[in-house]
């Protein structure tokens, strides 16, 4: 995994945290699950995040009875959380948008090297090298 990936899902953890908190309550190792399944992040890493979140009042806990084995945590967001995924989401909307433009300008300046090129005619003397 590349440096620039790994930094860029440590920077997001907090909130795809938040949005799926935002869509309903749910327990760390549920959370770390979903997680991983969507963008490879490792199960260790939810717990010490979670801690962080409700520390600076993102989250809350309660406990449940569970069918199977002890009560488990389960973690809501708060209307502190809701405000930072709104901030956060905004941010990442902008981020990405920044970079996509950056990327579509880089294709299309690519394209059109390309397609001049192609257009360019081979002066008498010259060699093509097409294939």
């Amino acid at each position: 995994m590349s440096e620039i990936e790994i930094q860029l899902k440590k920077g997001v953890l907090g909130l795809c945290v938040l949005a799926l908190l935002s869509r309903g309550d749910s327990y760390a190792y549920e959370i770390a699950s979903r997680m991983a399944d969507a963008v490879d992040m490792g199960e260790g890493t939810i717990y010490p995040l979670m801690r962080r979140m409700q520390a600076e009042g993102q989250v809350k806990t309660y406990l449940e009875e569970s069918p199977s084995g002890p009560p488990r945590k389960y973690y809501s967001i708060t209307e502190t959380g809701r405000a930072r995924l709104a901030e956060q989401t905004a941010e990442w909307r902008g981020f990405t948008q920044a970079v996509d433009q950056l990327i579509d300008a880089a294709a299309a300046a690519n394209l059109a090297d390309e397609v001049q090129a192609a257009e360019t005619p081979v002066q008498e003397g010259e060699t093509s090298h097409e294939a």
